[in-house]
């Protein structure tokens, strides 16, 4: 059996109201199958009054899914969506040629002490759909495929895996795995030829022999199976799938092409207008992120 490639450690990035984990993109390993952007959100809490709040911002090229262990976020975007994002549920935004959203803890939760706990990952779109339409999607948790392989439980979020498919309509060959394992269980995946990786939420597991302790990604070389074994009780979400090839990273946006991020910085100088590529959230228009301020760009905001 081999080792794994790589162990990402986290990397603590203060979003102003809360502190996340990031693991992907990493300076040697960019992406795991279409995957290119990977937090882990808390566990955080919150005292009354306060939560998350991530004001109007914009994407493209990419598709993004919040997934929550504990808490709530209201999401709202630029198409007129207004989703609760509830533990367990899958929302499915696709920004394609551009879209706005905004995710802000609702009025109701910050009536009282609150904790939030969950990753959020952005996919990028392959290249001939990087500039489709926008959309949005709601996946109640009730809908996610569940099974239980020798007391291993396993929830399907996206894709393709263990002989079962999720309903959530994606673009690519790619996989979402929610495992939840006792102490002392162990777990075989068969990669068939995609890249993989497994990140620990909580507890440590060993990876082909390797131990991973919470919050750091193990990542396989292309089409390795991976064995994974619990040395305590433990939560793995497992993701990759084939690569869709790389990309340009620009703050929110992701592409293949330099040319398209620089029109969308350029669409974005101003902010969401009526009648621009961005529009304005309804309901949510009364401020937005600024453009971030690029080296020798003084006429760049900065965020």
């Amino acid at each position: 059996m081999n080792k794994v490639d790589l162990v990402i450690p986290p990397r603590e990035k203060d979003l102003g109201e809360l502190v996340v984990r990031r693991i992907l993109p990493y300076a040697t390993h960019r992406m795991v199958g279409p995957f290119i952007f990977f937090d882990h959100m808390g566990p955080a809490d919150f005292p009354e009054h306060q939560g998350v709040n991530v004001r109007p911002h914009p994407h493209i090229g990419l598709a993004t899914v919040t997934y929550l262990f504990e808490g709530k976020i209201r999401h709202r975007d630029s198409l007129g969506s207004d989703q609760l994002i509830e533990p367990g549920a899958i929302n499915w935004m696709v920004a394609g040629k551009g879209i706005v959203h905004s995710e802000r803890a609702p009025e109701e939760v910050k009536q009282g002490p609150s904790r939030l706990n969950g990753i959020q990952c952005w996919l990028a779109l392959p290249e001939e759909l990087e500039d489709i339409e926008s959309s949005f999607e709601h996946y109640p948790a009730s809908v996610i495929p569940e099974l239980n392989i020798d007391g291993v439980k396993l929830r399907l979020l996206l894709g393709k895996a263990f002989g079962r498919i999720s309903p959530v309509k994606i673009h690519s060959d790619l996989f979402y795995v929610e495992v939840d394992m006792p102490k002392g269980s162990s777990l075989r995946f068969e990669a068939a030829g995609r890249e993989l990786a497994a990140y620990i939420v909580e507890g440590v597991v060993t990876a082909n022999d390797t131990e991973i302790s919470h919050c750091r990604m193990a990542v396989l070389n292309a089409g390795e199976d991976l064995i994974m074994q619990a040395l305590e009780k433990s939560k793995v979400m497992l993701l990759g799938g084939q690569s869709v090839g790389p990309r340009h990273i620009f703050w929110n946006f992701v592409s293949s092409s330099k040319e398209k991020l620089e029109a969308a910085k350029q669409a974005w100088r101003q902010g969401p207008r009526a009648g621009s590529r961005f529009l304005p959230i309804p309901g949510d228009d009364q401020e937005f992120i600024p453009l971030p301020q690029e080296p020798g760009n003084p006429k760049g905001t900065i965020m």
